[in-house]
């Protein structure tokens, strides 16, 4: 089994907004979030998307809200803003955008001289 890879500066942010695209989720239900979608080959500490959360609530990308847990426990859920829904779309473009282009320069073989 290979160690998971730790996640790229910048991304994280990203990453959140993605979650919380599927609903509100409070900071645990985003860690189980990422180990869900990322089948644990990326490595995210729990610290990292609580600083995440407070960075994003204060730039208003998300809104926060006092609210009971699966297992009764009081939980401050995030959501997405109009703001927040408008940086997902303009990060996920870019980074698709990116990531095809060091894709194609990994990937592309090297013309032959």
């Amino acid at each position: 089994m290979t160690e998971p890879i730790g996640i790229l500066r910048g991304t994280l942010d990203t990453l959140v907004l993605r979650a919380l695209l599927g609903g509100p989720l409070h900071g645990y239900g985003l860690s189980e979030w990422f180990d869900r979608r990322a089948r644990r080959d990326l490595s995210v500490l729990d610290s990292a998307i609580y600083q995440s959360l407070y960075r994003l609530e204060r730039h208003r990308f998300i809104s926060a809200e006092w609210g009971l847990s699966a297992n009764n426990r009081q939980a401050r859920y995030y959501r997405l803003t109009a703001k927040g829904r408008a940086s997902l779309r303009v990060e996920t473009a870019t980074w698709v955008r990116y990531a095809a282009a060091v894709t194609a320069l990994l990937t592309q073989p090297e013309p032959a001289e």
